[in-house]
């Protein structure tokens, strides 16, 4: 496996190698996006690559909302279509090396490119960046890959042992909103940050 640095995912979106772009926001997570209750909430989006997510969220009048990714070339995408997103709300940065705090994280297709051995890490992360009542919520895939990814997949059964010990697990199921090729292959999960 390539070591999956930031040269590694740079390489990848300058060759446009970029698979896992549908090209437009997910419609599980917009339908997510329409039941959130304010509009003032800070929101982070890591590994946003592409970032319709956060393209949607600002032309709904979320204005809290901030982007990470290592590939530099990620943004170009979203500054050329959002030319008025704020530049201090894109992060060109280490997922890891953030600070808090945020009072949601939107998972999409960031946690299936960690090695499986970075998961740990990025659950700790996560209950370090929300604020005390922070939201944790987003797609995941519902089987393990028979192949070396990335992506890489899993279980519902493992995804609950990961979270549990930082966060609620509210939901956690298949999502019924998914994009035609992802239709049973994803979970929906929405998970509230433990008061430790």
């Amino acid at each position: 496996m390539s070591q999956l640095d930031a040269q590694y995912w740079e390489k990848r979106y300058q060759a446009s190698d970029t698979p896992w772009n549908i090209g437009y926001p997910s419609p599980a997570l917009v339908r997510f996006f329409q039941s959130l209750p304010h509009k003032d909430l800070r929101i982070l989006i890591p590994g946003a690559g592409y970032a319709h997510e956060a393209e949607w969220l600002w032309r709904a009048g979320f204005r809290h909302v901030f982007v990470c990714d290592w590939a530099a070339s990620a943004f170009c995408h979203l500054r050329k279509r959002v030319p008025q997103f704020p530049d201090q709300h894109l992060f060109i940065s280490d997922f890891f090396a953030l600070t808090p705090a945020y009072d949601l994280i939107v998972e999409q297709t960031f946690f299936c490119a960690l090695p499986p051995q970075r998961r740990p890490d990025y659950v700790r992360q996560c209950a370090h960046l929300l604020s005390p009542r922070g939201i944790l919520a987003g797609l995941l895939f519902a089987q393990p890959f028979p192949f070396e990814g990335p992506p890489f997949g899993g279980t519902l059964q493992e995804y609950r042992a990961l979270f549990k010990p930082f966060f609620h697990i509210e939901q956690m199921h298949v999502c019924p909103h998914s994009i035609k090729p992802r239709q049973e292959r994803e979970l929906f999960f929405l998970a509230k940050k433990r008061q430790l």
